[in-house]
């Protein structure tokens, strides 16, 4: 299958190129930073930032959500299906 944008640089405003599954987990961080997050079930996630901040957001189901994060924890999350976009 030919990629016509393959040669292309990806940034951030670019589609996600791949999916990872996350399993909330308040010890481990991600093996990715995503560049998004998508739920399946609506809620609150409970993240720690790149930059270090933990925080709380509300994410709406099947809606790409802009946030970069390197843990997403257990404690405090009520959104399932979640998803990083990669």
């Amino acid at each position: 299958m030919s990629d016509r944008f393959g040669d292309h640089s990806s940034g951030l405003t670019a589609p996600a190129t791949d999916v990872l599954a996350i399993t909330p987990d308040d010890g481990t961080d991600l093996a990715s930073i995503p560049r998004a997050l998508n739920v399946a079930t609506g809620g609150i996630v409970r993240v720690t930032t790149l930059d270090g901040t933990v925080a709380s957001v509300h994410v709406s189901a099947g809606i790409a959500f802009p946030l970069r994060c390197r843990r997403v924890w257990a404690t405090g999350t009520s959104a399932t299906g979640i998803a990083g976009l990669i």
